[in-house]
């Protein structure tokens, strides 16, 4: 199985410190359960939002078979079938990872 890091791009460099109400709604339940379900599933090795940087995304790190799989895991994520968020999915190797052998 692979590692893919998928990142959500939002709509403006400030979006954590200027989220609405609306958004947070999404990103909070919709999105948020999403991840966890990842989680739960055993998928999911990370995921988080940046801050301080030219964007504030948010990253994912997922395990999937091939890149057409986690393409799929990436657009079921609310937060970009909302329309809120645009996608970047990258392959990543993982080299280091604390607690992994």
């Amino acid at each position: 199985m692979a590692t893919w890091l998928y990142l959500i791009h939002p709509p403006r460099p400030d979006f954590v410190a200027t989220i609405t109400d609306d958004e947070a709604a999404i990103m909070q339940g919709p999105h948020s359960e999403y991840l966890q379900s990842l989680y739960d599933d055993g998928r999911l090795i990370l995921a988080g939002p940046t801050t301080g940087g030219t964007l504030d995304d948010g990253l994912t790190l997922v395990e999937a078979d091939d890149e057409a799989e986690a393409r799929a895991v990436m657009a079921a994520d609310p937060a970009i079938t909302s329309g809120l968020m645009t996608g970047e999915l990258r392959r990543m190797r993982v080299s280091y990872l604390r607690g992994r052998e």
